[in-house]
């Protein structure tokens, strides 16, 4: 069974758009283009070439898409340049016959059954880049089976989030972490079943508890 592994640089209050560099994706008027470069250093490049040691193919939204065809294809001094050409390029799009870059393949009108059979079949992963609005769509679908997320230490303010208003609920479990030299956190977390609660509230509520209760339960109704 293949997974799905949604690897995301992402601000503290949850922005993942453009962090790459400028004019990458300025929808909204969104003016911090290339956030996350000042950030790297030895460790997080050596984070991201173990994210790429094992196989996988690329799972991408269509802006996604065309932002690295339009880059990695005419890399050649940069491994990951080669490697994205190579490996299958699963893309959502409503425009699949402009899919030029080699080795890419439409997932077709209903993403979420498309993925439902790939997850099913022998192959290596799925790694989503980018693809803020494609993986809105997997949240609400409950189809994203590991978070690589790499927390960069500030705050945008807007931005396209990683965590919309449609995810389903989850318990996720951490697997990796690390801290680099820069305050940059990488933390990998896999499914782990269903949302637990607890209660830290006293076993015999106070009657001005009781009395919020019933105030909450009247202005709900």
């Amino acid at each position: 069974m293949r997974r799905i592994v949604a690897a995301v640089f992402v601000s503290l209050d949850s922005v993942m758009q453009a962090p790459g560099g400028p004019q990458e994706d300025p929808t909204g008027g969104f003016r911090h283009e290339g956030w996350v470069a000042p950030h790297f250093d030895e460790a997080l490049f050596g984070v991201m070439g173990k994210l790429f040691e094992k196989p996988f193919d690329l799972l991408l939204g269509r802006r996604t898409y065309d932002i690295f065809a339009a880059h990695w294809p005419y890399v050649k001094d940069d491994p990951i340049g080669p490697m994205f050409d190579r490996v299958t390029k699963y893309v959502a799009t409503h425009d699949p016959e402009s899919l030029t870059w080699q080795n890419s393949e439409w997932l077709g009108k209903d993403v979420p059954a498309a993925l439902r059979k790939l997850r099913q079949d022998d192959g290596p992963d799925l790694l989503i880049q980018g693809s803020s609005e494609l993986i809105q769509e997997l949240l609400e679908h409950d189809l994203i089976d590991r978070f690589q997320l790499v927390v960069i230490p500030v705050i945008l303010g807007n931005g396209k989030k990683l965590f919309g208003t449609g995810a389903m609920p989850a318990a996720l479990k951490l697997t990796d972490s690390l801290v680099t030299p820069k305050g940059v956190i990488v933390a990998a977390y896999e499914r782990a079943g269903e949302v637990e609660t607890g209660n830290f509230g006293a076993e015999h509520p106070s009657e001005a508890e009781l009395e919020r209760r019933r105030g909450l339960a009247e202005n709900s109704a």
